[in-house]
């Protein structure tokens, strides 16, 4: 992961600790005639993220949108520079955006990282259970799967022969300042399991396939927080 890494036909790996900066979630870039961005990193290299999407040379495509998985400052922390820099939309959520239109420092995490997170609008609001994002080549298919924060989401991508699924922070961690939930987690996994993603995209670890290694994945946190 220590440089730019096509995962899968138009999915980029363009952000991660060993690619910005320590503090980074992994940041994924999708050409689907459009460009988006699944996260946008904690804040300082937003303009290396930016780099190094215009380093993959494709044709000098403006950013149309960053989908925010849940509302973690490591996450969001580069959403108001990108937002500047592109006049992207933002898209989380409704159960998480209050956190980023407001910057609480708790629920957004900044208070772990010491760092501060800017009120920022967040311009469309995910509300149900499975919500469809259409662009120019494909749809995102964004499923609600809260667990880690209350309004954590994750995204699934079918192209070119194979399910991509985007599970941020799938594997935690849990804490009452986040609004966790174990039990609601666990039903969100199982739902994850019965999806049979090809290549799982994940949020601190990097990218698992084929299925077999998916499953794996979940299974292994699953027995982990076991009731």
């Amino acid at each position: 992961m220590k440089r730019l890494q096509e995962v899968h036909g138009g999915v980029y790996l363009v952000g991660s600790p060993e690619l910005t900066a320590p503090e980074d979630c992994c940041v994924y870039l999708l050409d689907l005639g459009d460009l988006v961005l699944i996260d946008a990193g904690a804040g300082r290299s937003a303009a290396a993220i930016l780099e190094n999407v215009a380093s993959l040379g494709l044709r000098q495509k403006p950013i149309s949108a960053v989908v925010a998985t849940h509302c973690h400052i490591d996450h969001v922390g580069g959403i108001p520079k990108i937002r500047e820099r592109t006049g992207c939309q933002v898209i989380a959520h409704k159960l998480d955006a209050e956190a980023l239109e407001s910057g609480d420092p708790v629920k957004t995490a900044a208070q772990w990282y010491n760092l501060n997170y800017p009120p920022t609008p967040v311009d469309y609001k995910l509300s149900e259970v499975r919500e469809v994002l259409k662009f120019e080549k494909a749809e995102l298919l964004c499923l609600h799967t809260p667990g880690h924060t209350p309004g954590s989401i994750s995204i699934i991508l079918d192209y070119d022969g194979k399910r991509v699924l985007f599970g941020q922070d799938i594997h935690g961690p849990f804490s009452d300042s986040f609004g966790s939930d174990l039990a609601a987690w666990r039903k969100s996994m199982e739902v994850l399991l019965g999806l049979q993603a090809d290549i799982l995209c994940e949020g601190h670890f990097g990218v698992y396939q084929p299925e077999e290694e998916v499953r794996r994945y979940i299974q292994n946190y699953l027995k982990m927080y076991a009731k």
